[in-house]
């Protein structure tokens, strides 16, 4: 009886602790986070046009297109294709991606295409691309806007994010806001 009583007594406190105290503690960091804890929205126009960490799906020439998304950019399916490189679904799906890119995109070599344009990522929501990979796109961009390349060139570079203290992860771009700021010139010409 003894052990019981301890054993119901331990149960009660960790139900306290772990269904109350520890769900507070997280809703309490997350309010001191970027965006509160709701996620980092981007704002065009007085409205909420996207958030910052997830990726969007861009299929017209006059944006730059994100990366390729296993799931349509559905946050609430993120996955990856969970195909291989040897399967013929998978490798199918990515020369359509090349056709279809070299289609949107001509005088681009089907060799100059970075990866990243034609794969998508292990969550299918990466809402962030290369310099390279917006450079290849610059031109399109540019002519279905009506714009010169030079500047939809110094627009992409105005919106590189640089590693972290320089040396961690890759060069990005976000390729949400980078739309977003093109609209936005748009607008005022």
């Amino acid at each position: 009886m003894k052990n019981f009583l301890i054993s119901i007594k331990l149960t009660l406190v960790l139900v306290v602790i772990c269904s109350l105290v520890f769900p507070a503690l997280i809703s309490m960091v997350g309010k001191l986070t970027p965006g509160g804890g709701k996620g980092e929205t981007v704002v065009a126009h007085g409205r909420v046009v996207g958030y910052e960490k997830i990726g969007q799906k861009f299929t017209a020439d006059k944006y730059f297109w994100g990366r390729p998304s296993a799931v349509d950019y559905n946050a609430a399916g993120s996955a990856g294709s969970n195909k291989g490189p040897s399967n013929p679904d998978y490798l199918k799906t990515v020369q359509d991606r090349i056709d279809s890119f070299l289609v949107h995109n001509p005088g681009v070599k089907k060799e100059d295409i970075p990866a990243e344009m034609v794969t998508a990522s292990g969550s299918g929501l990466d809402p962030d691309l290369s310099p390279e990979s917006a450079y290849i796109q610059v031109k399109r961009v540019a002519e279905t806007r009506g714009m010169t390349a030079d500047k939809v060139k110094a627009l992409v570079d105005e919106h590189i994010e640089k590693p972290l203290l320089g040396i961690l992860g890759p060069s990005k771009i976000n390729v949400l806001k980078l739309n977003v700021a093109l609209d936005e010139i748009g607008s005022r010409r």
